[in-house]
């Protein structure tokens, strides 16, 4: 930046001094050769003949001397209307004119305009880059950002939670430490690192705690930004940024949200309408195999869609080695939740082992959010510290939504959702292997719910079995089963409950092989992502079986769902007393935690049911 100021100082300094050489030999030149004389004095020398030739304009006299008068051989005059000169002179006057220089209207003539043209030239070509995105010149260059070690101020110390995924990592750092002595052996490091996981999990942030612990260059790019209105123009900066890294090697150049570049070709309905981000897509996959891995030069990437990723960018050689950095467990979450309660001021019963145990399947940036809102929480309410009071309200806030209690309903509405919430407590608590519940309440919250049901697991689960996800569909139809019993009609309140209950009953008939009726097969594949399971799917769903089997699915899935209805039914009736018991407590309080939900169930006392 220093250099460039002193280049442009240089540069105006000669053009300050060629126009002053200019006008300095303008002025020698007149005074030096041109005598300027008064008009009077030119007619004295016209009748004496000393005046050899003259050029007459409009406002001036000029013209040469027969012989030099004083050491000059040139005059100039100011032309003098002839009747006022000879008026003048009759009078003893002196009659001389005003010499005009004309030489800095001249000289502007022609420089401001050139100069206005370039200023309106800049300042469109400006205007024009910035919508582009880099300016006309530079929209070929690479829009990665370049960091240092100081600048990304992250070590493997500041990310918890992904043991495995740092331990994967910590060999490219001694690596990039030390390049030559790494392979002493024979052995190369890998080309390219893929990390893949849900988002949030902190595939960014382990990406600059490597820069940060091997203090190298780190060039972060989003795979967005290659691709512009222009062709070529990804392709261009995907070359740029190579060459930048290797000028700074060894160094890191990090990828996120690759799958916005590297999707897979040829996939999409217009197979023409993808040649920019093909090109682009074809330039990496020419720079991983161009440079050499013992320059001391990687390429990280981080995505959350591996699935839809080209096969030429996973193959060996290319992104070597896929570090998977998943929802943390239970042990996980503590440490994630001890590196961000050290920023908030605590009160003493806060665990984090207790707050783990509440957020089941909470990413690190969920942990994050959390403890941020149990801060605003406890501040709001002008608390000396956070308590474990905060955290809960918090996990509910995130989970459920925020409350909203000004939304008022009519109490024929307020009974309705009372058992309704009652139901699908009830079935919890009485089913095996079902998640505890921790709280039901009749205070709406979020968008449309109009009261909630809170279960948290005790444990980290990655398998279910059909009685497990029938018994999951049974709590679901627990708040639409009592409503039946109860008021013998129906309400729209479970409308979310049925949608989730179909989805299920169809992922044990067609996905997981469980029905009897139509075997071990997988009949429909999961569109949504491997990572985000939890992520409802909107696309269309691709059908590889006859009409015959979708109508035997269609029973399979309704006979399914209505046996478990009926079973939670049935369930209801047996517990009708404590049913009503709960609903009135409920309605009175709006809101059981799980130990008052308890008692109530353990309590017999006569009770009227509702009605």
């Amino acid at each position: 930046m220093e250099m460039d100021k002193k280049t442009q100082f240089n540069i105006w300094y000669w053009i300050a001094a060629f126009f002053f050489l200019m006008a300095f030999q303008y002025l020698f030149t007149t005074a030096t050769q041109v005598a300027q004389i008064p008009y009077s004095q030119f007619e004295s020398y016209l009748r004496d003949g000393r005046i050899a030739e003259v050029a007459v304009s409009d406002r001036f006299i000029q013209g040469r001397f027969r012989e030099p008068v004083e050491g000059r051989s040139m005059f100039i005059t100011t032309r003098v209307e002839p009747d006022l000169a000879r008026d003048l002179q009759q009078h003893g006057v002196v009659v001389s004119g005003q010499i005009e220089s004309t030489f800095l209207r001249d000289l502007l003539s022609w420089v401001i305009p050139v100069v206005l043209f370039i200023g309106i030239w800049m300042f469109m070509l400006k205007r024009m880059g910035g919508g582009i995105g880099g300016g006309l010149m530079q929209i070929g260059k690479s829009k990665a950002k370049v960091y240092v070690e100081k600048d990304t101020g992250v070590t493997f110390d500041d990310v918890a939670g992904v043991d495995e995924a740092k331990d994967e990592l910590k060999e490219i750092v001694d690596f990039l430490k030390d390049p030559q002595g790494y392979g002493r052996l024979g052995g190369r490091m890998p080309k390219g690192v893929l990390l893949v996981g849900p988002p949030g999990t902190g595939k960014t942030l382990l990406a600059k705690a490597v820069a940060g612990e091997a203090g190298v260059p780190f060039f972060s790019i989003s795979g967005s930004e290659f691709v512009e209105m222009f062709v070529g123009v990804g392709a261009a900066r995907v070359r740029d940024l190579f060459e930048q890294a290797r000028a700074k090697a060894p160094a890191i150049i990090f990828v996120d949200e690759l799958d916005a570049l590297g999707r897979a070709r040829g996939i999409g309905p217009l197979v023409g309408g993808h040649d920019e981000k093909e090109q682009t897509l074809n330039q990496l996959l020419v720079e991983l195999d161009g440079f050499d891995s013992s320059t001391g030069l990687v390429l990280l990437a981080a995505t959350n869609r591996p699935e839809i990723l080209d096969p030429a960018l996973l193959r060996a050689g290319r992104f070597d080695r896929q570090v998977l950095v998943d929802r943390p467990d239970k042990t996980g979450r503590i440490q994630i939740l001890n590196v961000h309660l050290k920023k908030a001021k605590l009160a003493p019963e806060v665990d984090a082992e207790k707050i783990a145990a509440l957020t089941p399947g909470f990413t690190g940036a969920d942990l994050a959010n959390l403890v941020n809102e149990a801060t605003l929480l406890a501040t709001r309410r002008k608390a000396d510290a956070v308590t474990m009071e905060d955290f809960n309200n918090a996990v509910e806030r995130i989970v459920a939504g925020l409350e909203k209690r000004n939304r008022l309903l009519n109490p024929k509405e307020r009974e309705i959702v009372a058992c309704h919430e009652t139901g699908h407590a009830l079935v919890a608590m009485a089913l095996p292997g079902v998640d505890p519940v921790h709280k039901v309440s009749i205070i709406p919250r979020g968008v449309g719910a109009l009261g909630y049901t809170i279960q948290r697991p005790t444990e980290d689960r990655f398998l279910m079995t059909r009685e497990e996800l029938e018994n999951k569909m049974a709590v679901l139809l627990g708040g639409r089963a009592a409503e039946w019993i109860v008021f013998g009609h129906l309400s729209t309140g479970a409308a979310d409950d049925l949608a989730k209950v179909t989805d299920i009953a169809r992922a044990i008939v067609t996905r997981y092989g469980m029905s009897e009726r139509l075997g071990h097969v997988a009949l429909e594949k999961d569109g949504r992502s491997s990572l985000a399971a939890d992520q409802p799917y909107y696309g269309p769903q691709e059908r590889s079986y006859s009409e015959e089997t979708a109508s035997a699915i269609d029973e399979e899935v309704k006979r399914i769902v209505d046996e478990t209805f009926q079973r939670t039914v049935d369930l209801l009736r047996e517990r009708r007393d404590t049913l009503d018991r709960i609903a009135r407590k409920l309605l009175e309080k709006e809101t059981l935690d799980e130990k008052e939900l308890a008692a109530l169930a353990r309590t017999k006392p006569a009770a009227t049911a509702m009605a």
